[in-house]
């Protein structure tokens, strides 16, 4: 049985990556008050890498908003300690980590972009996780590191956050139950390629089992673009909502969305190098995403007066 040391683990992605690895993984997963990457020096990091004795280390954690030190730091940063603690504390233990189809920037309108696309990234966002995909590549390339790099796309499904439209777009329609005749969200023209984020949590399990690959970026996308409108929309049916969608409402992501109108990912070398391919559709994902927005809901709910969840 292999040994995982697994970063995030009660996240949006690395809890579910925690649910696929636990039957047949040995997992080591620190708590973050215990052992916070964005804070931890590297010589301690070093340390807990070396006591855990893992044969891979996978960081699920991240951050979506901020601003450029921010990202960064929780980016970048963090992935230059986890690379130096990997190739002191643990030699030869596959390194992987989470990045973003916002390294590629622009691609033109109606493609599907591969992995040896060129990344022109036009947010700190995505300027922070190539920067962290270029670290672990020069170590890679040096022969100091077993390092793969998972992109993924927009992940959707059971937990999404409110710091994704389409999370927020189920927080609001919760809060439309009651009778609101609309919702606000900004602008929905954009088309996004949605991967469900179970899949993402097969996609690292397939990594782990996948022999050494010449191969270190691996796009994880469901392989179809859909307008976030689309998307949206089919929440709102999925919800029962038959009031009005306003795409006036003023969002701080607005501008980064519009400089990138189209975002479609290839995903066949994932297919045939690892043998991963999505298994979940866009209204299974929506499916999901809603029925786990409504669950939340009830136990916040039913929490006592003064209570949190």
């Amino acid at each position: 049985m292999s040994r995982v040391l697994l970063f995030g683990a009660t996240g949006f992605v690395g809890s579910r990556v925690r649910a696929v690895l636990e039957p047949d993984t040995e997992l080591v997963c620190p708590r973050r008050a215990a052992c916070d990457l964005l804070d931890i020096g590297v010589a301690e990091l070093t340390e807990l890498v070396h006591a855990a004795r893992p044969d891979a280390v996978v960081n699920c954690t991240g951050q979506l908003t901020g601003g450029g030190y921010a990202l960064v730091r929780a980016h970048t940063l963090v992935t230059a300690k986890l690379i130096e603690a990997v190739t002191v504390g643990a030699p030869g233990a596959r390194l992987v980590r989470l990045g973003s189809a916002g390294e590629y920037g622009p691609v033109p309108f109606g493609t599907r972009v591969a992995e040896d696309a060129p990344a022109a990234p036009v947010s700190e966002y995505g300027l922070s996780h190539l920067a962290a995909t270029r670290l672990v590549e020069l170590a890679h390339s040096a022969g100091r590191l077993d390092a793969v790099v998972l992109r993924v796309f927009n992940p959707i499904g059971p937990g999404l956050s409110a710091e994704n439209v389409l999370g927020r777009t189920a927080a609001l329609l919760l809060a439309a139950r009651g009778g609101v005749p609309e919702i606000g969200l900004g602008p929905l023209g954009a088309y996004r390629d949605f991967v469900d984020v179970r899949d993402v949590a097969l996609a690292v399990r397939a990594v782990l089992r996948a022999p050494a690959s010449p191969h270190l970026v691996f796009n994880i996308s469901s392989g179809h673009a859909v307008a976030t409108r689309h998307a949206v929309r089919m929440l709102a049916r999925t919800a029962g909502f038959t009031g009005t969608i306003r795409e006036q409402d003023p969002d701080p992501a607005a501008a980064r969305t519009a400089s990138v109108p189209w975002m479609c990912g290839d995903n066949s070398l994932a297919l045939r190098v690892l043998g991963w391919k999505p298994v979940h559709d866009l209204p299974d994902s929506i499916r999901g995403l809603w029925e786990a927005a409504v669950e939340a809901g009830h136990d916040r709910a039913a929490l006592p007066v003064g209570a949190t969840a």
